[in-house]
């Protein structure tokens, strides 16, 4: 497994091989198999690109011949007149903007289409990832990752296929054109100042794409520390750190403008050099054109054309250094994104896997050994079964491996050894929706979304009526406090749920899990940061909770767990002693010295 993440700003991305790797990524979405309406639009797009680009070159000889007619050079045109061709001209321009703009609006639907299945798919990917990868990521880096990238892919369809493309198309067109009416040397000087400006556009950018890197970096540094330092609000509080945060931000923001005026200075030098070759190269032409009229081999007409022809190819040859920036900024910006899906799911199931087959709800774990890190193992050898329809306990010190114990139920990791089972069926040849499906959870610090009471107790079932869900409430015992609320189920819960206490907050989550009535219950430290008035009050919740299905509790406080069928002492990895509450007091082992200290401590408070 890889060891940095696409998320962390220092993580090395190869130099040169981002580039047509992003591309190959991104042609799927133009030209997706099955999808025909697709590829039709991207069809008549083109079409219509080549039909404003042909109109578009064709556009200067009008203006030349109607030149001509006002001033009595060249062939006069009998048919149209002066008046006529200034009409035909006018005409050619609206179909080259006209032709345009269809294939923007043909093309539309096809760039939208790609933005939301690749936004679909990095969403999906990162839900797929493993607990390991979102336990280290930072969220301010990851999202702001995931906005760039997306943006960057409609900029990158758009503008790859009709910019770049027509620009090309207009520069040989416009060549073919110089070569035939005029001669080799108007063709040179083009083709001469085109190759010069292109190679200087492209220098320049790969430099300043290495300074649009730093910039990113710099930026995704001061978001990370922006967004740690309000989702720990209250922390900041706590120690009277709002000075001291503002100074870690600034410090963040100070690297980030550095960056920013380099990035601007060296655009400043790209933009005047542009202008130069651009200048000289038009200059030149218009000089041989000129001195064509002077000697008589060229009319007034054809002095105009070239002017037009050069005024022409300059715009988009302007635009080639703007949208190559674009481009190349936007290959960055995706190939990060393209990395973070290229990020491998530590968890992932079987092929042809099968969904969990729940009988009874049996959990058995059979010699499992695990650990987070290889040279540090934290369950050493665990059997332990969990019989259906029973209630079994499993207490001990911190860092025994009580919590990993119910991270390996839900499969957030596989074992490294041993077998953890449901029912008979191990768990990592079944798919990962049943067995999530499976089980419900009360874990220590229920997170709620920032929605209404409502939604997070429906979060459970996905679509449950309302009578289901303050059916919930009032099993989990926050009917009543709900409907006291002026907004009642309606309530927003603030970000992560903090506009409710403690034990309001377990309330909701037990209240979830019953909606989701799951035939196995995880208790995760459930009442452990609680206050002790609270907790019992939790405690009947967790109890009714619990009937009739299979439950795991993993708890700290002894007292909470007294009642339970099995109680299970793990220490250092292992299983020290198991019994019931009455059996291990007498026994006068481990758990009846926790039990001592927990009850001198509640003594003594």
């Amino acid at each position: 497994m890889r060891t940095t993440s696409p998320s962390d700003p220092a993580t090395p991305r190869p130099e040169g091989d981002g580039g047509w790797r992003t591309i190959r990524k991104v042609a799927p979405y133009l030209w997706p198999e099955g999808e025909s309406w697709v590829k039709w639009r991207v069809v008549i797009a083109m079409v219509a690109l080549v039909l404003s680009k042909a109109i578009g070159v064709y556009t200067p000889m009008l203006y030349k011949r109607a030149v001509d007619a006002l001033s009595n050079e060249g062939v006069p045109d009998l048919v149209l007149g002066a008046v006529g061709l200034t009409v035909a001209y006018g005409m050619a321009r609206i179909m080259t903007n006209g032709f345009a703009q269809l294939q923007n609006a043909v093309f539309a639907r096809v760039a939208q289409r790609a933005l939301r299945a690749l936004a679909l798919e990095t969403f999906r990917h990162i839900h797929a990832l493993s607990l390991r990868f979102h336990l280290t990521r930072k969220t301010g880096g990851l999202s702001r990752i995931i906005e760039r990238g997306v943006k960057g892919v409609e900029f990158l369809l758009r503008f790859l296929l009709f910019s770049i493309g027509p620009l090309v198309l207009e520069l040989l067109l416009v060549a073919i054109i110089f070569a035939v009416v005029f001669d080799w040397r108007y063709l040179a000087v083009v083709v001469v100042t085109i190759g010069i400006y292109v190679w200087f556009t492209f220098a320049v950018t790969e430099w300043r794409v290495k300074l649009r890197r730093q910039m990113n970096d710099q930026d995704t540094d001061a978001n990370q520390k922006a967004v740690d330092s309000l989702l720990n609000f209250e922390t900041v509080k706590y120690f009277n750190a709002e000075v001291r945060e503002t100074a870690r931000y600034d410090r963040a923001m100070a690297g980030y403008e550095v960056a920013a005026i380099k990035t601007n200075t060296s655009l400043a030098f790209l933009n005047f050099g542009q202008a130069v070759l651009i200048t000289l190269g038009l200059i030149i032409v218009m000089v041989l054109a000129a001195m064509g009229v002077q000697d008589g081999t060229l009319t007034v007409g054809d002095f105009v054309m070239v002017n037009a022809y050069m005024i022409q190819i300059t715009m988009p040859l302007n635009f080639l250094g703007s949208v190559y920036r674009e481009i190349r900024q936007a290959l960055v910006d995706m190939g990060e994104m393209f990395d973070l899906l290229e990020q491998p799911a530590e968890v992932s199931d079987k092929p042809g896997a099968p969904a969990l087959d729940v009988r009874g709800g049996e959990v058995r774990l059979e010699g499992v050994h695990f650990g987070y890190d290889a040279a540090r193992p934290i369950l050493k050898g665990v059997d332990l079964v969990v019989p259906a329809g029973k209630n079994v306990a499993i207490v001990g010190p911190s860092g025994s491996g009580k919590s990993t114990i119910g991270r390996l139920l839900f499969r957030f990791y596989d074992v490294t050894g041993g077998s953890f089972r449901i029912d008979g069926q191990d768990l990592r040849d079944v798919t990962q929706g049943s067995l999530h499906a499976a089980i419900g959870i009360v874990p220590q610090d229920t997170v709620l979304f920032n929605d209404s009471i409502g939604y997070n107790i429906a979060y459970g079932r996905d679509g449950a009526t309302r009578d289901e869900i303050e059916a919930a409430a009032k099993s989990a015992r926050i009917h009543d406090f709900i409907m006291g609320l002026p907004e009642g189920y309606d309530t927003p819960v603030g970000e992560r749920g903090l506009k409710l206490s403690g034990g309001e907050k377990q309330r909701v989550g037990i209240a979830r899990t019953l909606l989701k009535n799951p035939p196995i219950l995880l208790l995760d430290e459930a009442t452990s940061a609680l206050d002790t008035e609270t907790e019992a009050q939790i405690q009947g919740a967790l109890k009714r909770a619990g009937e009739g299905r299979t439950v795991i509790t993993i708890a700290h406080r002894l007292s909470t767990v007294a009642d339970a069928d099995e109680i299970v002492v793990l220490e250092d990895g292992r299983i020290a002693e198991r019994g019931t509450h009455a059996a291990l007091l007498e026994a006068e082992g481990r758990y009846w010295s926790l039990w001592q200290r927990q009850a001198s401590e509640r003594d003594a408070a």
